[in-house]
């Protein structure tokens, strides 16, 4: 999350919005939450990351990465979901993913 948090500005000039989530408490996201200036999420449950579509591993009780990005009008865009700790979006891939889909909608 630190990635997101330091490219900010671009993504802020790209119109871009990012909201966290994960499945620790309250007071865990509230710790995380304080180094970024991004809205983190907490309690993620089971059900609701199955409605995602998200990996749920359950030897720890978490969900593994699923980001989404979303167009203006809450459709998605793209999306990437992973198995693992590996595979997740960087924070400069979603900049350009969506100066490419704008390009593509003007012609």
């Amino acid at each position: 999350m630190a990635g997101f948090e330091f490219w900010k500005a671009q993504h802020a000039a790209a119109g871009v919005k990012v909201f966290a989530a994960s499945v620790d408490p309250i007071d865990k996201a509230k710790e995380v939450a304080a180094g970024v200036s991004f809205p983190i999420g907490y309690g993620v449950t089971r059900e609701q990351a199955d409605q995602l579509g998200s990996w749920w591993e359950d030897r720890r009780g978490i969900v593994q990465p699923s980001e989404f990005i979303l167009g203006a009008d809450g459709k998605i865009m793209l999306s990437s979901y992973s198995s693992g700790p590996l595979a997740r979006i960087e924070p400069m891939d979603v900049v350009r993913m969506v100066n490419f889909y704008e390009a593509q909608q003007k012609k």
